[in-house]
This record gives C-alpha cells, sequence and structure tokens, in this order.
C-alpha cells in the first residue's frame, strides 16, 4: 500500500495501519466522513507541486459520523507517533475529535481551546498541535462576499442551521472581527439537539460582544421554514448542518422563502445540496447573493497548509490554488 487507508464503524473500531520503510513518503492527513469523494484528492498532488511541497501524499481517514472516542484516540495517536504523518486536517469530527483526544496534544491553540475543536494538527519542535482553523478560514470567505460596514448600513440578521465547529467559527467571527458598529443585531442558530447548543452559548457568554444571540433547538424543517421567512432583507442565512452532503435533505422545505436581496451560504461544495439549489431557484426574482462552500473549502484548506508545512501563503497565492483547483473541482 502506498497510502495509510483507514476506515472504522461504530462497532468496528480497530483500525490496522500498513507497514511503513524508512524510504516511504511523508503524509498529510485527511479526517473526515466521505474523504475519498472530496475534490482535495484530486487537488492537493497539483497543489503540492504547486507550492513546492515535495513527494508529500494524502492520506484519507474515514470515520463515521459522531464515532466512538476509541476510534478517534487510533488515529490521532497514529498520527502523533508515526513521523512520515506531518499532521493534517480535520472536518466533520471537529468537536468530537478534541472531545476525545485533548489530553494527546502538546500545544492547543487559543481558537481551539475557545471553541473545544480541532480542524489542524501540525508538529513543530518535537511537540503536537492543535488548531481551530475555522474562525479564520470562514472569516476569509465572509469578508470575500460580506463588504466591510454592511451591517451597520441594514437592518439585516444571520440565521444558522447547525451549532457544529463551523457554525461556532462563522459566530465568532460575525460577534468579534469587525467593529462593534459593523455587527449583525442578531444571530439566531438553530440546531436539532440541545447539548450543542448549550455548549456554543457558553463559548459565547465569553465573549460579551453585545450582539443578540438566540438558540432554538429545533428539528421541524416547516419551522425553519417560518424562521427564515420572517427574516428583515439583507439577511444572512447558513447551512452548516452536513445536510445535502453527509446526510440527505435540507434543515428546510422547498415552501422556505428567503429574504429580499439576502446572502444564502450553504457551507457544502459537493452533494445533493438541496438547500442550494433552492436558493439557486430564488436567486433572481429575490435579488439573492448565493455562495456555496468551494472559497471556504479552498481557504480551510490553505489555513490548515499555512500550518502543517509552515508556508506563508497569501491573498494572490490562494487566488493561484483556486484557480488551480477549480478545473478539479468535480462534483
Amino acid at each position: 500500500m502506498n497510502e495509510k487507508e483507514f476506515s472504522t464503524s461504530n462497532t468496528d473500531t480497530q483500525i490496522e495501519l500498513p507497514e511503513r520503510s524508512a524510504t516511504a513518503p511523508s503524509r498529510f492527513s485527511f479526517i473526515g466522513v466521505t474523504t475519498g469523494k472530496s475534490a482535495i484528492m484530486r487537488v492537493f498532488p497539483k497543489w503540492a507541486e504547486h507550492l513546492g511541497l515535495g513527494g508529500v501524499i494524502m492520506a484519507g481517514c474515514d470515520l463515521p459520523i459522531h464515532a466512538e472516542p476509541t476510534c478517534y484516540r487510533q488515529v490521532v495517536s497514529a498520527i502523533k507517533a508515526d513521523p512520515l504523518d506531518l499532521g493534517g486536517l480535520v472536518t466533520t469530527h471537529k468537536i468530537d475529535l478534541f472531545t476525545a483526544c485533548r489530553d494527546l496534544f502538546d500545544y492547543v491553540d487559543p481558537y481551539a481551546e475557545l471553541c473545544g475543536e480541532v480542524s489542524c494538527l501540525s508538529k513543530l519542535d518535537g511537540k503536537f498541535r492543535a488548531h481551530a482553523k475555522d474562525p479564520i478560514s470562514s472569516g476569509r470567505s465572509i469578508d470575500e462576499f460580506i463588504p466591510q460596514n454592511y451591517w451597520n448600513e441594514t437592518d439585516s440578521e444571520v440565521l444558522l442551521f447547525g451549532a457544529g465547529g463551523s457554525n461556532l467559527a462563522i459566530t465568532l467571527h460575525l460577534m468579534t472581527a469587525r467593529e462593534d458598529h459593523d455587527r449583525p443585531r442578531r444571530i439566531v442558530v438553530v440546531n436539532r439537539s440541545p447539548a450543542r447548543l448549550a455548549s456554543m452559548r457558553a463559548l459565547h457568554e465569553k465573549l460579551n460582544s453585545g450582539v443578540r444571540i438566540e438558540y432554538i433547538e429545533n428539528a421541524d424543517a416547516s419551522e425553519n421554514d417560518r424562521l427564515v421567512t420572517a427574516l428583515p432583507a439583507g439577511s444572512l442565512v447558513v447551512n452548516g448542518t452536513g445536510m445535502g452532503k453527509d446526510i440527505p435533505g435540507s434543515p428546510i422545505t422547498k415552501e422556505a422563502v428567503f429574504p429580499e436581496r439576502g446572502l444564502v451560504w450553504e457551507l457544502n461544495y459537493r452533494g445533493e445540496l438541496d438547500f442550494l439549489h433552492l436558493a439557486e431557484r430564488q436567486q433572481r426574482v429575490r435579488f439573492l447573493t448565493v455562495e456555496d462552500g468551494w472559497r471556504y473549502f479552498v481557504h480551510g484548506w490553505t489555513s490548515v497548509i499555512e500550518e502543517v508545512f509552515d508556508v506563508d501563503i497569501t491573498s494572490s497565492i490562494v487566488d493561484e490554488l483556486a484557480k488551480i483547483a477549480l478545473p478539479l473541482r468535480g462534483a
């Protein structure tokens, strides 16, 4: 085998790693759910060549959503112990992995500590490090399609579906990155279960940002429709649930009406993308700005590559990498 291959389920938690020789190439791990379907498997070799990263290979690790803690510990311990593993990116499992593996890290960056999640694993000076890069990558993405002073000039609000790591990072950016006058007046977060909402609320209370936050436990798509339809013009609506990629469906139904001149952001870039397609159908008549997760994908990966490989990736280099990646995006 030329690549490390992980796979597991909640009933089979044993992970076997292939034997390695001293001449095997170094690896950059990708911990997700369906990593083989991700565009990064096609994109990373091109990026590595463009950035001069040498013969490093991408190593996918597929774990079920909310895997057993022992699964996360096996994967992370293997990466930590293997000198050929340079680090990696974590998606979907950011909170669960951090919770299960907190004691395995020698260094935890401030965002990871604050958010209780990890999206980047790296090694430096003999230390195994955990980072939360979503506040950085989501902020870079938001600032590309939401102009400065936007919130000051409108009465718009924010509605986030999902209370996972990506939406948590988005709230951090919206609540702290810009000046007090350029923040949304209200953010509503909807999640199916109360635990993540409670965790998010506890973190928000530490920030004292002055932004009004509402937390709604709900799994009824028709109720989510009502929340969308009630938003003032220009509001931002985000699907951060994973529905439409990792699991079927959408947090809303086809009856939902997006706010006029609204901003609609589907954090996924692949899958059935029901939420995105509904927004696209309303785009012209509702004057919507519709974004999928592609640029977020690019910023997410480049922010991790910066850390793992200790390279400086400027905005112009991000544009170069995005151009390289676009023909390889696929569906």
